[in-house]
Order: structure tokens, then C-alpha cells, then sequence
């Protein structure tokens, strides 16, 4: 990739502009010089069909005039702006500064409509129609994409609208996922685990600790090997929030259900990231939609 990130490129595009600019400069200055004699009936001599001639009118001064400073203008919009390859141009404009302005604007018009909330606990926000209706078009722009409009989720993306939570479901515990984000690692856990017999085993043991369909036998030679996965999941399988390592005796299951799904984790691991949304939201923003996804859990029968 080398040959993509050198400067060769950016001096490329910038010899072509320039070259193009002066290319049109220069045809304009070698047709101006340029005399054509007229004939006595001032046309060029050139006769077509008989008794169509051409006429030796020179082009309207105010033409050529708008072809120079257009010229003049194009040199003057690479030199304030960026156009010359890496060149930044002298008023240091872009498009991600551009973008964050109107961003920063549109935030400032919006304050106050969120500075009824600021004071308000979860508890009450997420009973406000007014907070709840901002909390949703929150949603629908920002978390829909992955968790779906009614919040249900998808394979490996989690259902906010239930009482599951991989990282605990208070509302600082939601405020902090969606301030920081959040990265999910399963290491893959086969060479522990021992034979491919093993992880089969112990993937039917697992299976068993949420009271779904599964081999007993196999479940009992699997057992011993859990210890392996003990240290996140605990002895028991009931996760543990901290690392958000999910309950495996609830019968949610975010990757996939099965043997073959609860196989392909342990022999290849799996990392899932919620993204960080400080960035893109203010605290005020997160504050409401933290409220939002804090109350349809809450309808489930979520603990408070």
C-alpha cells in the first residue's frame, strides 16, 4: 500500500490542476494574438454551400473577460482552499471542521430543550412523554442501525428491551455504555478446552445450563471442562457483568443457539464493540437517551 500513502500522488493531482489552469491561460492568450485577415465584406473567405460564409467577428470583450477571471478566481480558490493535493490552502478550511461547526450550532439551538432534563433522575425522565419522544428519535438515529427499530436486537447484537444486560442495566451502568462504548472479547478457548471432542462436550454441557435440548452424557463428560470457562462466566455460568461475560443459564443466547453455534465460539473466540457515542452526542443527549433505553427494559420487569 506503500505506492497509495507516498507523496507522489499529491503532487500528481496537483500538476494536473495547475497544468489544466495554465493550459487555459495560455490558449486564451495565443487565440488573442492571433489576426485573421478579413476580406472586403470583413468574412474569413471560408464558403459553404454555395453562399454560406463565415464572418471574422471577434469574440465580445466581456466573453473573454469572464474566461480570465475565471482563471483568476480558480487560482485563487486553491490557494485559500484545499485542492493542491496535500496542500490545506491558507484559510485551513475542511469538511470535518465545517461539519463540527454546524454540529456545534445545531447543539447550541437545542440546549435548552434539553436543559428541562438535566435535573430530572432516570426514573423520571423515562416517565416524561416529552423526554421519551427525544429519547426515541435519539434512538432511531444513532442505535437503530444495529439494535433495531423496536430494540429487539439481532444475532449478535443485544435486545436493550428485555431484563438481560450484559454489562449491568442501572442507568449508570447504560450511561457509561453509551458514553464509552464497550468491547466484548471471547477468547478462543479450544486449546484449554483440549479435543475437538472435548469442545463438543463441553458445548452440550453448556446447552444444558439453560435447561435447553442437549446430550446428557455428553453434558456430563463436558462439565469438568467448563472450569476453563469458569474464570469469566463463573462456576455457576451466570456471568458476570463486570467483564461482561453473559449468563449462560438464561437461555439468551446473542451469537447464536446450538451446538454448532456454541462450538464456533469456543474454537474461534468472537469481539464485539458497542461504539463510544461521547463524540457524537452531547451529555445531554446521552442523558435523555440513557433514559430512553433505561425504560423500555424497565417495562420488561428489568430490575430498577
Amino acid at each position: 500500500m506503500s505506492d497509495f500513502t507516498s507523496n507522489f500522488w499529491s503532487i500528481y493531482v496537483a500538476g494536473i490542476t495547475l497544468a489544466g489552469i495554465i493550459a487555459c491561460a495560455l490558449l486564451l492568450w495565443l487565440t488573442s494574438r492571433k489576426k485573421i485577415e478579413s476580406a472586403a465584406d470583413n468574412t474569413t473567405g471560408h464558403v459553404w454551400d454555395v453562399d454560406l460564409r463565415e464572418m471574422n467577428n471577434p469574440m465580445p470583450r466581456w466573453w473573454m473577460w469572464l474566461f480570465v477571471i475565471t482563471i483568476v478566481f480558480g487560482i485563487a480558490y486553491l490557494a485559500a482552499y484545499p485542492g493542491l493535493g496535500t496542500f490545506k490552502g491558507q484559510l485551513g478550511w475542511t469538511q470535518v471542521g465545517e461539519y463540527q461547526a454546524e454540529v456545534d450550532k445545531a447543539n447550541a439551538e437545542l440546549q435548552p430543550l434539553y436543559a428541562r432534563f438535566d435535573n430530572m433522575k432516570t426514573e423520571e425522565m423515562a416517565a416524561d412523554p416529552a423526554a421519551m419522544a427525544i429519547g426515541e428519535r435519539l434512538f432511531m438515529n444513532n442505535c437503530a442501525q444495529c439494535h433495531g427499530s423496536d430494540a429487539r436486537g439481532s444475532k449478535s447484537f443485544p435486545n436493550l428491551s428485555d431484563n438481560d444486560w450484559l454489562h449491568g442495566g442501572t442507568s449508570d451502568d447504560i450511561r457509561k455504555t453509551i458514553h464509552d462504548g464497550r468491547i466484548g472479547v471471547m477468547p478462543p478457548m479450544a486449546e484449554a478446552v483440549g479435543s475437538p471432542e472435548d469442545v463438543r462436550n463441553l458445548a452440550q454441557y453448556v446447552l444444558s445450563l439453560s435447561g435447553s435440548p442437549h446430550d446428557s452424557l455428553k453434558a456430563s463428560l463436558g462439565k469438568s471442562k467448563f472450569t476453563a470457562c469458569a474464570a469469566c462466566h463463573g462456576m455457576d455460568g451466570k456471568g458476570n457483568t463486570a467483564m461482561g461475560a453473559p449468563n449462560l443459564t438464561d437461555d439468551i443466547w446473542l451469537h447464536g443457539w446450538g451446538e454448532a453455534s456454541i462450538t464456533a465460539m469456543i474454537n474461534n473466540g468472537k469481539t464485539n464493540q458497542m461504539p463510544a457515542q461521547a463524540g457524537k452526542l452531547t451529555d445531554q443527549q446521552i442523558n435523555v437517551l440513557t433514559a430512553y433505553v433505561w425504560g423500555l427494559s424497565s417495562k420488561s420487569g428489568a430490575p430498577k
